[in-house]
């Protein structure tokens, strides 16, 4: 890989680095990463999205990354959620196609870039050229990646990175739990996963707020099996009301709620405090909403 002489890029060269990884902030990771993009470079600014994704967990990666994309301006993704370091995964380049965010995502190959990336339109993928023989196999964030970012921001094209790949051989995370139905009573049921839970506790479910009617009562009741299920206008002895609100400021101290959170996505909230504590739910838990 050609990565050049240090400097600014040329006019029209992307000069902000989104930086997204599971390093956390213990550990010098972050703080080295940084240091190569600016030695390679140095007129990049750098914003580090966070660096708290779960350990290893890429699917969960790829959600954050897809809940901050609309917020981004021009620039690069550098994206670290890497298990598979040093195996057979490949080193990717995306440039996408829509404009007023970030032209380009690089990071590994497997499904960690692709949502976000699909949602803004891919165009040719890009495997990036191996990393120098002296590099380590455990730190590509470091080792292959930065590199390829800091030549972005110097006006590289993905042509001088790697070689072109097909689109269908990208790998993907499995999608969220989105099912439909209807129940025998005649219902409409909608069985849905929680998507995410921040740190406040509050749990996203992985379907927008406008999917359920706005103005029905919410039940929430503990079936059989673990599964928690939000029952809409259920006349059957529930565990506990869930208030439809607005804002948070509509429901009482510890009081749970339903509301559309800042993605516009469902979410179940407690009031000052933790309606993941309060469900017993997390990322990948079922829920199931009949209206």
């Amino acid at each position: 890989m050609s990565v050049g002489s240090p400097g600014a890029g040329p006019p029209g060269a992307p000069d902000t680095v989104f930086f997204l990884s599971d390093y956390g902030l213990r550990d010098e990771f972050v703080g080295v990463v940084h240091a190569v993009l600016r030695r390679l470079a140095p007129a990049a600014r750098v914003i580090d999205l966070t660096h708290e994704v779960p350990p290893f967990d890429v699917r969960a990666g790829a959600a954050t990354l897809t809940r901050a994309w609309p917020h981004l301006g021009d620039g690069v993704v550098l994206a670290v959620v890497d298990p598979g370091v040093g195996g057979g995964r490949r080193g990717l380049l995306l440039e996408v196609a829509s404009i007023g965010g970030p032209r380009y995502l690089v990071g590994p190959d497997n499904g960690l870039l692709v949502p976000a990336a699909e949602a803004a339109g891919i165009r040719a993928p890009v495997e990036l050229a191996e990393p120098p023989p002296d590099a380590a196999v455990t730190f590509d964030g470091r080792d292959v990646f930065a590199p390829a970012v800091a030549a972005l921001c110097r006006g590289s094209t993905p042509g001088e990175l790697g070689r072109v790949v097909d689109p269908a051989s990208l790998a993907r995370v499995p999608g969220l739990v989105l099912e439909p139905g209807v129940l025998s009573d005649g219902r409409q049921a909608l069985r849905v996963e929680v998507s995410w839970v921040d740190r406040l506790g509050n749990v996203q479910l992985a379907v927008p707020a406008d999917a359920l009617p706005a103005d029905v009562p919410v039940v929430v009741v503990r079936p059989d099996a673990g599964l928690w299920t939000a029952v809409v206008g259920a006349d059957f002895a529930a565990d506990e009301e869930v208030v439809r609100a607005r804002t948070f400021a509509d429901l009482e101290p510890d009081q749970p709620g339903l509301l559309a959170d800042g993605n516009g996505n469902l979410a179940l909230v407690v009031r000052e405090g933790s309606a993941a504590a309060h469900f017993g739910l997390g990322p990948g838990s079922l829920v199931q909403l009949v209206w």
